[in-house]
């Protein structure tokens, strides 16, 4: 099988990570894939923050779930009162995706970005995550201002990189009946 796709179909999100932290050189591999990613307009709008304080990723963690417990969804409140739950999975590297204002597509940009990183990742056998949730981190702008954006820039998701602590190969079932042939 053609090496992308099958780096595309085995690639899984990863909740489990050793504390090591990755190396410089398979990270600027990773966020070099990123930066080549297609964009609307080819303004390229996406901006990356690497964070590997590990105070910063706990504080993170902390205070996304402190407004998560307070959400009127059930699962979200589950999710933000259980201790044990790190929204990272404590791993040793999280990327802030963050895009700028007033371009043609920034955030389905980013989104491109951010697929870009995961399958790159998964190509040096390096775990992904991709976490929606940190949005509420990113709703208090001096949680916000830790992340030095250039002006103009809002934060859309964070993705948690490291060495897999664990691995599950077998992907969840697909539905294959969406698409549609019009010829």
């Amino acid at each position: 099988m053609n090496k992308v796709l099958e780096t595309i179909k085995s690639r899984r999100s990863i909740r489990k990570y050793r504390s090591e932290q990755i190396k410089d050189e398979e990270l600027d591999m990773i966020l070099e894939s990123a930066i080549y990613a297609p964009s609307g307009h080819n303004d390229q709008p996406w901006y990356f923050t690497v964070i590997q304080n590990k105070e910063l990723i706990d504080e993170m963690s902390v205070e996304s779930k402190k407004l998560m417990a307070e959400s009127p969804v059930d699962w979200m409140v589950k999710m933000g009162k259980a201790e044990h739950l790190h929204l990272f999975y404590n791993a040793p590297t999280v990327i802030v995706i963050s895009g700028k204002k007033g371009t043609v597509s920034p955030f389905a940009d980013c989104c491109a970005a951010i697929q870009n990183i995961l399958i790159a990742a998964e190509s040096l056998d390096i775990g992904s995550c991709w976490i929606g949730l940190v949005k509420f981190f990113f709703e208090n702008p001096e949680n916000v201002a830790k992340f030095n954006l250039p002006e103009d820039y809002e934060p859309y998701y964070a993705i948690c990189l490291g060495y897999k602590g664990s691995s599950n190969n077998k992907a969840p079932e697909r539905n294959k009946n969406v698409v549609d042939y019009i010829k």
